[in-house]
């Protein structure tokens, strides 16, 4: 099952299809309204009075209509969307933000999470999509705490990334709008190297020493100084997923090693974002804390994140929809559905995206599936 995906245990569905509502929670949609008719729909119902301040689904995202989507910048549609998600919630003064979208859908190679990919193809993309997001925030991130945001330390997950991203971005656009960075080196930085290793990369480093090496396995020339004087946006790019546990605990020790040793330099914490880190994993114990009690003891920090764009599909029962959300609107659970129409003597297909819930908090997943199924009962 991919990462992406959403699911609910088979049997839930008996229980959750006599739901109707979540009290004070979130609001279902007794007729199913498509984007069309929120627009336009005068109904001063719950979800009518809230649909105005949500936004609509970016085009060309969904798996019905993978033919089109290549021809749509779907990434740069995310950028746009995320960020002045992402200035608003500074300047309100969020300081753990969370990003998540499909990196691989749109363009030539336009992959949904039905197709097979692998972790460096994900790691590249998300990569490739925090180098093009960060010129567009320069000089525009401030916070009520650290005041105009002077720097962005861009984050990798280790020193090779950090060196192929300078080698694949040479431009002078986007080195000099961030820090290229790598997790240990930001540690060092703040803490003089205190960090949790992954025993992998321990055991690759001491025998890197051993052959006459610097322990670090990639050119650390490549990776930019760092200022800690200066006020900055840790921008954090897929920790944890696809590699080692220890890079979510060494980004919480970050941060918060940042906001302890800030207070001596007359510096304010530091707010970190963190783009596809897949931290639903660290909340939901995909990592059991019997075997991994240090990952368990970031949960209640990882809770505490603020979702400024975050795009996910879910699918199950044959139905297919995305929890959507861009800060600081409300939650949105979308269906999509297809249908073939004629013209002349081609086909095409048409999605429809209707909206079957609405949430000031998350919903849980038992809630956004049980809002899909009874969309989809009223719509057919």
């Amino acid at each position: 099952c991919s990462n992406n995906m959403i699911m609910i245990p088979f049997a839930a569905f008996f229980v959750l299809s006599s739901l109707l509502v979540v009290p004070g929670q979130c609001f279902l949609a007794r007729q199913p309204l498509s984007r069309k008719a929120l627009s336009s729909s005068s109904s001063s119902s719950s979800l009518s009075a809230v649909a105005p301040t949500t936004s609509p689904l970016p085009k060309g995202i969904s798996p019905f209509e993978k033919s089109a989507s290549r021809s749509i910048d779907i990434q740069g549609n995310f950028r746009k969307l995320a960020q002045p998600a992402l200035e608003q919630a500074l300047k309100d003064g969020k300081m753990q933000l969370e990003i998540e979208f499909p990196p691989l859908t749109g363009g030539a190679k336009s992959k949904s999470q039905f197709d097979d990919f692998d972790n460096v193809s994900e790691l590249n993309a998300n990569r490739d999509w925090c180098v093009q997001l960060v010129p567009s925030l320069q000089n525009r991130l401030t916070s009520p705490t650290a005041g105009k945001l002077e720097n962005t330390w861009f984050i990798l997950p280790d020193d090779k990334e950090c060196e192929l991203a300078k080698v694949e971005w040479t431009g002078q656009r986007f080195q000099s709008a961030c820090q290229f960075t790598s997790i240990r080196a930001a540690c060092t930085a703040v803490a003089g190297g205190e960090q949790i290793k992954a025993w992998g990369t321990s055991l690759a480093s001491a025998v890197n020493k051993i052959q006459g090496g610097d322990g670090i396995l990639a050119d650390s020339s490549t990776l930019d100084d760092l200022d800690v004087s200066k006020s900055r946006l840790h921008l954090v790019c897929q920790p944890g997923n696809g590699g080692p546990v220890e890079d979510w605990i060494n980004v919480k020790q970050l941060h918060e090693t940042t906001r302890t040793s800030s207070t001596s330099n007359s510096l304010q914490e530091q707010p970190t974002c963190i783009v596809n880190g897949a931290l639903d994993k660290v909340r939901d114990g995909y990592y059991p804390g019997i075997f991994f009690p240090a990952l368990a003891a970031t949960k209640s920090w990882y809770d505490a994140f603020e979702p400024v764009f975050f795009i996910k599909p879910i699918s199950d029962k044959g139905l297919y929809g995305w929890v959507y959300r861009v800060y600081p609107e409300p939650w949105q659970v979308v269906l999509q559905t297809a249908k073939s129409e004629q013209k002349g003597s081609t086909t095409q297909v048409k999605v429809e995206d209707i909206v079957a819930l609405v949430s000031e908090t998350r919903p849980s997943y038992q809630q956004a599936v049980t809002a899909l199924i009874q969309t989809a009962s009223q719509s057919s």
